[in-house]
């Protein structure tokens, strides 16, 4: 198994590289299916953070 990439706090251009090359390491033998469904179940965790940080103490909501 790929391992994760590790990101710079400046998220360069390196870091979309290694995004996209760890992408296609961990689908390239994957079917049309396999991947489908890979793609939705990492949509739904994001999907499930969001409305998380949407209905919680998010900073970003709050107003001065």
């Amino acid at each position: 198994m790929v391992e994760k990439p590790i990101l710079s706090p400046n998220f360069t251009i390196d870091d979309i590289h290694k995004l996209r090359e760890y992408n296609y390491e961990m689908t390239k033998h994957m079917t049309l299916e396999e991947k489908m469904d890979y793609y939705n179940s990492k949509g739904r965790e994001v999907l499930k953070e969001l409305e998380k940080r949407k209905s919680g103490n998010s900073v970003l909501e709050k107003s001065p």
